[in-house]
């Protein structure tokens, strides 16, 4: 099993030869790492196992033009995702030329938190991490009493932040401006890509492409164990990129052995994970 290392002092110029990547986030998001992949050297495989659809049922539609209608009775807009900040500033920009007043912006790690900032946001992050752990740890989201929030996501997903701000004291309403799609394979044509690729690195930027990763290599969630030959020595050779401490522990609790916790789902975060991965392991 790899240790975890720190890739902050990984020089981003490092070529990357031996790596064989497996990218799995959606495909418009996933071009620009595929392209600094390549760039040095390394070889990239697409299967993305999740694709962000804006909502288009009509009453989805109508709920969250209401909510954004109704901004400035909120104190507090957080965003939980780059897509969500950029899905939620497109219905922003439709009905607000100018943000409303006194409303604060809070961003789940620092790329969601670029994506306000470039609306002349000023934006909260944590400075600590990535997770939305880090982010409700900020000192400014300890007393919520009488506190209105919008938060901004896709459908579905962890409840942790309206939980404990609700806790706190806050009335938290969602506005949910997209949905994941999980695309359909057969497991046999993931199998044959990692084999004729000779795929040995695999970029999994959330807990459900993981899931839906482990799904797909007929891993389940409850804790049987796996018989197929083929699928245990990919549990075992096998190099995964994950974007948290908590996607990580998950991944080795499942029974891979390589999975490094990127600290983030950046593609500068990615990237440093792989050429730390080719600098301090002998088996790539």
């Amino acid at each position: 099993m790899i240790a975890q290392f720190d890739v902050s002092t990984i020089d981003g110029s490092l070529e990357l030869k031996r790596c064989s990547v497996l990218l799995t986030r959606p495909a418009l998001q996933a071009n620009n790492i595929a392209n600094m992949i390549e760039a040095r050297g390394g070889q990239v495989v697409h299967l993305p196992l999740l694709e962000i659809e804006p909502v288009c049922k009509p009453e989805d539609i109508e709920r969250v033009k209401s909510y954004v209608l109704g901004l400035d009775q909120y104190d507090l807009a957080i965003f939980i995702s780059t897509n969500a900040a950029r899905l939620g500033m497109g219905w922003i920009s439709q009905y607000w030329p100018q943000l409303p007043l006194d409303l604060e912006a809070f961003a789940v790690g620092p790329a969601t938190a670029q994506l306000l900032q470039e609306e002349a946001w000023e934006v909260h992050v944590s400075p600590s991490g990535v997770t939305s752990e880090d982010l409700l740890a900020l000192d400014s989201l300890r007393d919520m009493q009488g506190k209105r929030v919008a938060l901004f996501r896709g459908k579905g997903g962890r409840e942790l932040i309206a939980q404990t701000l609700r806790e706190r004291g806050a009335t938290v309403d969602y506005i949910e401006v997209y949905e994941r799609i999980v695309p359909e394979y057969e497991q046999e044509q993931m199998l044959a890509e990692i084999e004729t690729k000779h795929v040995n690195c695999v970029v999994l930027t959330s807990m459900q492409t993981l899931l839906s990763f482990m799904k797909l290599l007929g891993i389940g969630s409850e804790d049987k164990p796996v018989e197929d030959e083929m699928i245990l020595w990919l549990q075992e050779s096998l190099f995964l990129i994950v974007p948290s401490q908590r996607v990580r522990e998950y991944a080795l609790d499942k029974g891979f052995k390589h999975v490094v916790d990127a600290g983030g789902a950046s593609d500068e975060l990615i990237l440093k994970s792989l050429q730390a991965l080719q600098l301090n392991s002998e088996d790539m």
